[in-house]
């Protein structure tokens, strides 16, 4: 899938908004500037988030609960972590079920994390549009294409 700009990347993440459910994993790997966070908060707002969600590049996770937002979402960004050892000491598993963990960066916690995310890929074509890709799970193939 082609996105446009950034407004239809945003436009992507909330039509995922209206496809994920508790307990799902998604995953978002690009360069910086892809637009993971553009779908991220794409997602969030149309899950009800009213203020902008910021980029959990420093917090490392952000957590979304309502009545903030609809469904709770754990927003992750692995950038900084430099060990996949680290990725178990954020007790991102214990709260999966609740919600949707949404993670920028994956590959920092190793290549066997996640193994039933949807994971979305995003690059940056030479016209500047970004190309989406994914990686549907068993079960989002009856959600899927959004």
């Amino acid at each position: 899938m082609i996105l446009a700009d950034a407004a239809a990347t945003q436009a992507f993440g909330a039509r995922l908004a209206g496809a994920v459910q508790p307990g799902d994993v998604v995953t978002l790997v690009g360069p910086l500037g892809a637009g993971k966070t553009s779908i991220a908060r794409g997602l969030l707002t149309a899950l009800g988030l009213a203020g902008e969600a910021p980029s959990p590049s420093f917090a490392i996770v952000q957590p979304y609960r309502p009545p903030e937002v609809i469904l709770p979402v754990l927003h992750v960004d692995l950038y900084r972590l430099d060990d996949p050892a680290e990725v178990e000491e954020l007790g991102l598993e214990d709260e999966r079920y609740d919600g949707v963990l949404l993670v920028e960066w994956p590959e920092r916690a190793g290549a066997v994390a996640w193994p039933d995310a949807l994971a979305l890929t995003l690059s940056i074509e030479p016209d500047d549009t970004r190309r989406l890709t994914a990686t549907v799970p068993p079960a989002w193939e009856t959600r899927w294409p959004i």
